[in-house]
């Protein structure tokens, strides 16, 4: 346990010294006891007092919690060869208190139906978190390279705002949508190798502006786009343009009904290199991109499920099947991402904090989110890396406890110990059957494995101390 966060948080820097100890304490509690609230990670009324002190210090920001793991990132990025892919996305945490306005607004949602069956409207308090994961294309999380929170102290609906003024005419600057731009350009400056990273957004990220950031910054990116802009001449739209394009290939893959079922979808693929226009109010700001628009659609209207209907726009040339659908491969794995935030909300438990206002809890989200990149990263590490060294995930004492806990089973008694089969160990202790036919372990039996063996170290260093 100690290991990897002293390697983790070895680039973190506060304003005192005490700071980083305390800092480092509170990771390690945590760690301990994932999912936990505060009081019972913390065991005692003096590290519990000098967690809250250290979350509600106003030296302390959230920069300063993530910085050392920003750090880290951009080590295992440079680790690793070729391509990797930059998810982003947003994810909301909401609260009941008292007294919201100490947080702030996220959003209005819909409550119970009145007498007369319209839903009555209330207003969320909560935090929202833009983020963005570096993952490999095999799809082993690096860290996260960029981070964003945000409240609203009134929330207005895009709609309503629709009413009022042209949400195109705005400047990027004046709006939230301006966290894609600054998450690419604070990933960039941190991974300081910009040709190498694919940034990958879904439809909310289909903004011309990131277009043009991305270009600028020397990088790519691939977004779900659903803005139908104007391309070519200016006299048609995309869609226009793609309504001529030949089908290129047919791509059967295999995805989830309703119920679960798999079953078998065929795509259909078209591909084209377009020139595409900026908008209309802006087109004296941002030049003219040369980019390639990808479909991927289903021509039959499925049962039990929803129509895979893809329309995908990048940077990068497309000039075969095969690399279209190298494309699509790595759109789906922003699935990731979304994956990374469960684990923040579900496994941390972050929305079950008591903490009171939007400073506190940020900067328990900051902790909690390098806590739940550990966690994801030892998930994929078993699916994604077969040859690395133990010793990257585990410690000798865990290794021979895990063994001791965990027999091995006869026929694979006698082979060499690799890092998966310790990851399958962890998983085990924390429910997983390893069947044949079982799929990889998740996050729920690592997270819960990963619990229970640093309580089984803990109490084996104890028993050791008490023997000498």
């Amino acid at each position: 346990m100690a290991s990897w966060i002293d390697d983790e948080l070895a680039g973190s820097k506060f304003a005192d010294v005490r700071l980083e100890k305390r800092f480092r304490t509170l990771v390690e509690r945590l760690s301990e006891g994932i999912g936990e609230t505060i009081p019972m990670a913390c065991q005692d009324w003096a590290n519990t007092k000098a967690a809250y002190r250290f979350l509600s210090n106003p030296r302390v920001g959230e920069e300063d919690i993530l910085a050392g793991h920003f750090q880290s990132t951009r080590d295992r990025f440079r680790s690793v060869d070729g391509l990797v892919l930059v998810l982003h996305d947003t994810t909301e945490f909401t609260f009941r208190r008292e007294h919201p306005e100490l947080i702030g607004n996220i959003g209005v949602m819909a409550g119970r139906k009145d007498q007369r069956g319209r839903p009555q409207l209330y207003t969320t308090c909560g935090i929202l978190m833009h983020s963005s994961l570096v993952v490999t294309t095999e799809g082993l999380p690096l860290g996260i390279s960029a981070i964003k929170f945000w409240t609203r102290k009134e929330f207005k609906g895009t709609n309503a705002l629709k009413q009022k003024i042209n949400p195109t005419r705005v400047p990027i600057e004046e709006k939230e949508s301006v966290r894609w731009l600054d998450n690419i350009r604070q990933t960039t400056a941190l991974l300081a190798d910009p040709e190498r990273c694919i940034h990958i957004g879904d439809r909310e990220s289909d903004i011309y502006e990131l277009f043009c950031t991305a270009h600028d910054a020397n990088t790519h990116f691939l977004v779900r786009t659903c803005v139908d802009r104007l391309a070519g001449d200016g006299q048609h739209t995309i869609s226009e343009e793609m309504e001529a394009v030949e089908l290129k290939a047919n791509h059967r893959i295999a995805v989830l009904d309703n119920k679960g079922k798999t079953t078998d979808a065929i795509l259909e693929l078209r591909y084209r290199r377009i020139r595409v226009l900026p908008p209309i109010g802006k087109q004296s700001r941002y030049p003219q991109l040369q980019l390639t628009v990808i479909y991927a659609q289903e021509q039959n209207v499925p049962t039990g499920r929803d129509r895979i209907d893809w329309k995908l726009i990048t940077d990068l040339p497309v000039s075969t099947p095969l690399q279209a659908i190298e494309k699509l491969e790595w759109y789906a794995s922003r699935w990731k991402i979304e994956t990374f935030h469960k684990i923040v909300k579900s496994g941390c438990k972050a929305e079950e904090s008591k903490l009171r206002t939007a400073d506190r809890l940020v900067n328990l989200i900051a902790v909690l989110c390098i806590l739940s990149w550990r966690i994801f990263w030892m998930t994929m590490l078993n699916r994604s890396t077969s040859n690395a060294p133990t010793s990257i995930a585990f410690t000798d004492t865990e290794c021979q406890l895990l063994d001791h806990l965990v027999p091995d089973r006869p026929k694979t008694r006698s082979a060499k110990k690799s890092l998966s089969s310790y990851i399958i160990k962890v998983a085990r202790l924390g429910g997983y059957l390893a069947r044949a036919s079982d799929p990889p372990p998740g996050n729920i039996v690592m997270w819960r494995g990963m619990s229970r063996l640093t309580d089984i170290v803990l109490g084996f260093e104890v028993a050791k101390l008490m023997g000498n």
